[in-house]
């Protein structure tokens, strides 16, 4: 059963020069328990798409869908009230560039210990001992001592994994990861994606996972969307997207992966392009 779906979904953002369409026509649902990944290169609408669901875009942008339902609530017509009771608790996100996302003037624990005072309305106390538990669930060292660190006394790995901890801390049946290993290093980057799957598979929760990077969507997704350009370009399962992928454009994207280099030159966007036009 889907838990999340949304139908024909288009984002347009008002610019000096005129609109601009960021997202164009977007279909996508996700099950519950499921791993979702929505791929393609910077600038296809991957995070637009997952803001809007969120609430998160500026005055600027304008969305429009036929549908956006969150397990049979209608999105779209809830009040500001009823929307808060589902983002930020059932449904998370976690953002790209952790440093950036915790605010630098408030300690690690204090901006966990609020999400579940205000969301789980947990006293002082328990809410200490609750982000603990979590610190500890997500594998920050001497979580006690990193309670009562500012984000720029933390490394990145230990800021994403704050971010986790803060995303995972109402129990959300859906999270959303936002290319949640950028600006790591290798040996971090397979430690926070391990920490993902774990989690996902130990609280059930449904994920969608936004990345560019196709080595990552084939050790965690079961089911894939490619986007391109604001539009959706093919969907399948992870098995069928690599074995038999229709698109060119999917082609072009799994042909950059190293292990099918072939000392040639990689497609590009034109020829991309000169294959949809021949089509």
């Amino acid at each position: 059963m889907a838990l999340l779906t949304i139908k024909n979904l288009t984002v347009r953002f008002a610019t000096s020069t005129g609109s601009f369409t960021a997202v164009d026509g977007v279909d996508i649902s996700v099950d519950k328990g499921e791993v979702l990944a929505i791929v393609g290169e910077s600038g296809s609408g991957k995070s637009v798409s997952m803001l809007a669901v969120m609430g998160l875009l500026p005055d600027t942008a304008t969305i429009t869908a036929d549908e956006m339902r969150y397990d049979g609530q209608d999105l779209l017509h809830l009040s500001p009230a009823e929307r808060r009771r589902i983002i930020g608790r059932e449904i998370t996100m976690i953002f790209q560039e952790p440093v950036a996302s915790l605010n630098p003037s408030f300690t690690a624990g204090f901006q966990i210990e609020e999400v579940l005072r205000i969301n789980l309305g947990l006293d002082r106390r328990a809410a200490r001992a609750r982000a603990l538990e979590l610190f500890q669930a997500v594998g920050i060292p001497e979580p006690e001592r990193r309670l009562k660190s500012y984000p720029h006394q933390m490394s990145g790995g230990q800021c994403q994994r704050v971010m986790i901890a803060i995303a995972i801390a109402s129990n959300p049946r859906l999270l959303i990861a936002d290319e949640p290993t950028t600006a790591l290093d290798v040996t971090i980057q397979k430690q926070i994606l391990d920490l993902l799957m774990e989690l996902q598979d130990r609280y059930g929760m449904a994920l969608i996972l936004i990345t560019h990077d196709m080595g990552v969507v084939a050790e965690t997704a079961d089911r894939v969307v490619v986007q391109y350009k604001g539009r959706k370009m093919e969907e399948a399962d992870v098995l069928s997207l690599f074995d038999a992928p229709q698109h060119p454009y999917t082609r072009a994207l799994l042909s950059a992966l190293p292990e099918n280099a072939t000392g040639g030159r990689l497609p590009t966007v034109s020829d991309f392009m000169a294959a949809e036009a021949a089509r």
